[in-house]
């Protein structure tokens, strides 16, 4: 691996080398993968990725914030959003805990 961040392509040749699989059947899983964390991150609220993290939406209540510029109070409405929150076990093996 190199010093610079691996691309979708770089990682399908990766694990094709490693597992002994084709790119294609490699990248065909990957797109499977992706596309059932959407889903189930859509439709149930969450999917967890064991090992890697948990993939989730979440509800953000209506609050007021401040603009900056000229300190006027505002309102920031209701939203929904997506998080990410990283498995201790990659903190762990990524930060050398």
């Amino acid at each position: 691996m190199a010093d610079k961040p691996m691309t979708k392509s770089g990682l399908v040749a990766f694990l094709a080398e490693k597992s002994g699989m084709s790119k294609k059947d490699v990248s065909t899983f990957w797109e499977l993968l992706v596309d059932t964390a959407y889903k189930q991150a859509k439709t149930v609220g969450e999917i967890t990725l064991p090992g890697l993290g948990k993939l989730m939406k979440k509800n953000r209540a209506a609050r007021q914030g401040r603009n900056p510029a000229t300190g006027e109070t505002i309102q920031i409405p209701a939203k929904t959003v997506v998080k990410f929150r990283v498995a201790k076990a990659a903190k762990d093996s990524i930060l050398g805990k």
